[in-house]
């Protein structure tokens, strides 16, 4: 039940969700224009960023590689280098910037590792900002505690070896979503389960917020679903806080996308959230709970979040006035959204079938009545 790294974390899972995909096809609550697709054929393309020239900025993060699809659908290749793990992009005056990392977790012996990536209108490539530095030194949810509490030690030790009864915020860096806005670069670090910012000019990086644990009282069915003893049924298990994304939202608060650590599909029910955080002081508040597997987000002028739900049933937005989350963009496997002008863009289909060719897609599709610029 402790955190996986994220990218393993959704490799456990897909088997799992592609089993249910007929239930992944429910109906939007309102019928929307059919998707335009923009690409497809793309490996895990978790990440997208639209632009005003029309373009759009996609990570395939498994093949190291940063593509631009232009808008008659051409492909051209920015960055691509395996040995990375390549993230989120934006882009702000030309310039654009996107996230690499190694070594998170067990299944990577390299050391820890993650930088911004930025290329400017020259071609030039830079990076800047050492966020393994700042988890390693700092270790940001170093001091909070996860697991169970007060568990008895006769159900204790019932549990499987891989699952830790109690235990405190481990070293840990994975850098995910990404927003730039003015000289800050926010990063959404899925490893060390916090919000960062790193200055665009100097590189110095700070953390902004540690988001709180996603506790989650554990029935009975659940104990019996994951194969754990029952004896466990009735106790509250304090998860890891996972941020897959960052926005900054027309309050100037950051919102931020949460995955909830250990399973990450439909197991124990829609676990993640969507947060608030204040980038002055770094104040957290809720903003919208029982989110399905939240990976990407976005925010328009009005306030209105837009959420991809990876394992879920598509685009999601949740109304800044009533918080309900309705179907926008009925999809599989949305990874992504961002917002531009009054059209929305997903990326969809983003982590491959089993035995199959990758086909993971960037669609688009106009929101009527939005306001974004």
């Amino acid at each position: 039940m402790k955190k996986k790294p994220l990218f393993l974390a959704v490799l456990a899972a897909t088997a799992t969700i592609l089993s249910s995909a007929p239930a992944l096809g429910a109906a939007p609550d309102a019928k929307p224009v059919a998707p335009k697709v923009l690409a497809k054929g793309l490996l895990t393309p978790l990440h997208v960023s639209a632009g005003h020239d029309g373009s759009v900025l996609v990570s395939e993060a498994f093949a190291g590689r940063l593509v631009r699809i232009a808008p008659n659908g051409a492909r051209s290749e920015l960055y691509n280098n395996p040995a990375w793990s390549v993230a989120g992009a934006d882009r702000q005056r030309g310039t654009i910037y996107f996230a690499v990392s190694q070594g998170a977790g067990p299944m990577d012996p390299r050391p820890l590792a993650g930088h911004i990536r930025s290329i400017g209108t020259d071609g030039k490539h830079r990076t800047f900002g050492d966020l393994a530095a700042l988890e390693t030194k700092h270790n940001a949810d170093g001091a909070t505690q996860y697991g169970f509490r007060n568990l008895p030690a006769a159900c204790a030790a019932q549990l499987p070896k891989d699952i830790p009864v109690s235990y405190k915020g481990d070293v840990d860096s994975h850098p995910y979503g990404i927003e730039v806005s003015g000289q800050k670069v926010y990063v959404a670090d899925a490893g060390a389960n916090s919000i960062v910012s790193i200055d665009v000019k100097s590189g110095k990086t700070k953390t902004v917020a540690v988001l709180p644990p996603r506790s989650h009282r554990v029935t009975a069915a659940q104990a019996a679903a994951l194969k754990l003893p029952g004896c466990i049924a009735g106790h509250t298990y304090r998860f890891e806080p996972v941020p897959t994304d960052v926005t900054v939202g027309p309050d100037g608060w950051l919102y931020v996308s949460l995955l909830p650590g250990g399973p990450e599909d439909p197991a124990l029910g829609a676990r993640g959230a969507v947060y608030r955080v204040n980038p002055h002081n770094g104040t957290v508040r809720l903003f919208a709970d029982h989110v399905m597997s939240p990976t990407g987000i976005e925010a328009d002028h009005d306030g209105n979040i837009y959420v991809a739900s990876l394992f879920g049933k598509g685009v999601l937005r949740i109304d800044d006035d009533d918080r309900k989350q309705r179907v926008l963009l009925p999809a599989m496997l949305t990874a992504d959204v961002d917002l531009r002008g009054d059209t929305l863009y997903a990326t969809v289909n983003a982590l491959p079938e089993p035995k199959k060719a990758p086909d993971g897609r960037v669609v688009s599709q106009p929101l009527t009545g939005h306001k974004d610029d």
